[in-house]
C-alpha cells in the first residue's frame, strides 16, 4: 500500500501516535517510539511491452519472507558444450525451433511412449503461439532451452539486440511453465562473444551438438535414421528439428531410431550442468 493511499483506520492510528508525541513534549507521556516496520513498496506489473530485467528475477524483493537464494551464474565459456557425459552409453537428444502443432505432438507421444526426455531449444515467438504445447513439454518432464525469439543470425547482431533475442524468449518461457531456460544454443550454431557472455549472464549454459542429422534439409526419414546410427557413441548431443519446414521426416526417423538406440543399450538422458 502506498503512503498517499492509507485507509481511514490507519489514519487514525497516525493521528493518536502524532497527539501521543505532542504529549510526550509537553510532558504528559514518556514513551518511546514504536518502531517502524522494516521494508519498501511492493514491485508493480511491468508496463506494457516491457521486458524484464533477468538481473531483478535473480534477486526478487521477498516482502515478509526470507529472501530467495541468488541462482550462481555459470562461467562466461569460450566455446559451447558439444558433449555430456557418456558413461553408462549415454546419448541426448534435441529439438530445435519449435514448438510446431505440426510436428512437435508426434515427437512428445514417441517419447512419452518409450519414456524418454529430450531437450527442446525453442524460438520464442514460437512458445509464445504455442503455450500449451511447452506446458506439455514440461509436464513431460522435457528440458525447454532458449533458442533466440526469431532466430536471427547472432553474429549481424549488436548486443543490445542480441540480449533482446535471448532474453525476450527466457521471459516467455518463464511466464508459460515457470522456470527459466537453464541451457541456450545459437541459430545455425553461430556463436560469438556476446552470446557466450549474455547467456551467462542470464543463467544459461551453452550447447551445440556432436550429431547433426541435416533434418533441415528435408532428406527423409531414412537418410536421418542413418546419420543417427552412425553418429551414436556415448555422449554424443544429437540435433534434429521439430519446426522449421516439413518435419515429417524428422517424426517417423525418431519412431524408427529410438527403441533401435535402446535396444543397442544406449540411454537416451539429459545433460547435468554440474558435469559439462
Amino acid at each position: 500500500m502506498k503512503d498517499d493511499e492509507l485507509t481511514s483506520g490507519r489514519r487514525l492510528v497516525l493521528r493518536a501516535a502524532a497527539a501521543l508525541g505532542l504529549a510526550a513534549t509537553a510532558g504528559c507521556a514518556d514513551r518511546p517510539a514504536a518502531p517502524t516496520p522494516a521494508g519498501g513498496p511492493a514491485a508493480g506489473a511491468p508496463a506494457a511491452g516491457a521486458h524484464r530485467s533477468y538481473g531483478y528475477r535473480l534477486q526478487p524483493f521477498a516482502g515478509n519472507g526470507p529472501p530467495r537464494a541468488t541462482r550462481a551464474l555459470p562461467r562466461v565459456r569460450e566455446a559451447p558444450i558439444l558433449r555430456v557425459d557418456g558413461r553408462r552409453r549415454s546419448m541426448v537428444l534435441t529439438f530445435d525451433d519449435g514448438p510446431d502443432p505440426r510436428y512437435t505432438p508426434g515427437i512428445l507421444r514417441t517419447l512419452r511412449a518409450y519414456d524418454v526426455r529430450a531437450m527442446f531449444f525453442v524460438c520464442g515467438e514460437m512458445a509464445a503461439g504455442n503455450k500449451d504445447l511447452l506446458r506439455e513439454m514440461a509436464d513431460d518432464g522435457h528440458v525447454i532451452g532458449n533458442h533466440t525469439w526469431t532466430h536471427p543470425l547472432l553474429t549481424r547482431l549488436d548486443r543490445s539486440s542480441t540480449r533482446d533475442e535471448i532474453e525476450r524468449t527466457s521471459d516467455v518461457v518463464e511466464d508459460i511453465v515457470g522456470a527459466y531456460p537453464a541451457w541456450f544454443r545459437a541459430p545455425y550454431g553461430a556463436w560469438n562473444r556476446n552470446a557466450f557472455q549474455l547467456g551467462a549472464e542470464l543463467g544459461m549454459e551453452p550447447l551445440a551438438w556432436t550429431v547433426d542429422t541435416l533434418d533441415w534439409t528435408e532428406p527423409g526419414a531414412g537418410a536421418i535414421v542413418r546419420r543417427v546410427r552412425a553418429g551414436a557413441a556415448p555422449g554424443v548431443v544429437v540435433l534434429s528439428h521439430d519446426a522449421g519446414g516439413d518435419r515429417t521426416g524428422t517424426v517417423e526417423a525418431l519412431r524408427d531410431y529410438l527403441p533401435e538406440l535402446l535396444g543397442s543399450g544406449y540411454r537416451i538422458t539429459l545433460p547435468n550442468r554440474h558435469e559439462v
